[in-house]
């Protein structure tokens, strides 16, 4: 079984691939943490995010270990992952990483969820369940400040906005795998949604749909 949670930044997809993972003893990847590592490695080395070159490289020798480490999860690192993920040699270079895990599962857990922006439409498209979740930009920034804020980093509401426009536009405008919504995904808005009530949501689908 092979879930796919596609959507913007700050939409909760996150936390709910993980919360269904947990709940369905699935395997889960946060794919955006792919990227944010890759996006980290180059920062590391004095790199820009945007030159081809750097991010490939990293994304070749990505350093698995990374995932887990804190430098990933902050302002910087998130804006820096948007801008190595428009670049098709590094989506190459990752692509395999991602199907792999998806089609075998590590633990011999009984299927994997995967959240991303391309997931069911490029990664996996033939992954047996489709969600897009989706919050208006002014609600994800603000669970984005208050992210920043409770986490102790500086942070002003609209150059959050601000960055989380760009953010969208640069995920939706690239090239290569743009973000968006699978024809056959299931829409789920959590802009006035609270975690418990969108797990709940997602889990009727994906139960429906069973």
């Amino acid at each position: 079984m092979i879930i796919a949670i596609d959507g913007p930044a700050a939409a909760g997809k996150g936390t709910l691939a993980r919360r269904l993972a947990d709940h369905l003893g699935y395997a889960y990847l946060d794919t955006g943490s792919l990227y944010r590592a890759v996006a980290v490695m180059v920062l590391h080395r004095n790199g820009a995010p945007d030159n081809v070159e750097a991010a490939t490289e990293a994304a070749r020798t990505l350093d698995l270990d990374l995932l887990g480490s804190p430098d990933l999860r902050t302002g910087e690192a998130g804006a820096a992952a948007s801008k190595v993920a428009a670049i098709p040699s590094v989506r190459a270079a990752l692509t395999g990483f991602q199907r792999q895990f998806a089609t075998h599962p590590p633990g011999n857990a009984g299927g994997a969820i995967l959240d991303g922006r391309d997931i069911g439409t490029v990664i996996c498209p033939d992954a047996d369940r489709k969600l897009f979740v989706t919050a208006s930009v002014e609600a994800r920034a603000e669970r984005r400040f208050k992210e920043l804020q409770e986490r102790g980093e500086a942070a002003i509401y609209a150059r959050v906005l601000q960055d989380m426009r760009e953010r969208d536009a640069r995920d939706a405008g690239r090239s290569d795998a743009p973000m968006k919504q699978a024809d056959n995904a299931i829409l789920i808005d959590t802009s006035s949604m609270t975690p418990d009530e969108a797990f709940t949501a997602a889990l009727d689908v994906i139960e429906d749909a069973g």
